[in-house]
């Protein structure tokens, strides 16, 4: 069971806080911020990873697939890694402890789950499957 890395972390926030602004949920505006800059810069370098990120959980999402190719392209892409760290500064800063308790997941097996279990509580939201 390893820690969530720092591309896991990423994706993680990016899919809470799409979850949680769904149903409502206050989220800061610095996170909400670098995780537009960080989909920007998906968008940009890496579409397909991108584009699968936007239509979960829709679509299922191949979670292990996307951190891989995220944490990839930030090994050789220095302003890739810098986006990713500054996020992850900012997601463990976030006020709403719905993320932190998302963030605190110790292994990507259960972080779908996670997400899950913290929107469901709020009410409305839901992530249906994402695979691993």
């Amino acid at each position: 069971m390893e820690p969530l890395t720092t591309g896991a972390i990423a994706v993680a926030t990016v899919l809470a806080t799409k979850a949680l602004e769904k149903i409502g949920e206050n989220i800061g505006d610095t996170l909400s911020h670098k995780t537009q800059q960080f989909l920007e810069l998906l968008k940009q370098r890496l579409p397909g990873t991108f584009a699968a990120i936007e239509q979960a959980p829709e679509q299922p999402l191949n979670y292990g697939q996307a951190v891989l190719e995220i944490e990839t392209a930030a090994k050789a892409d220095p302003n890739i890694s810098q986006v990713i760290q500054e996020l992850v500064t900012v997601a463990k800063a976030e006020q709403n402890p719905k993320i932190a308790d998302i963030l605190a997941t110790p292994n990507l097996e259960k972080l779908a789950d996670k997400i899950g279990m913290v929107v469901m509580s709020g009410g409305t939201g839901t992530i249906n499957t994402m695979n691993f």
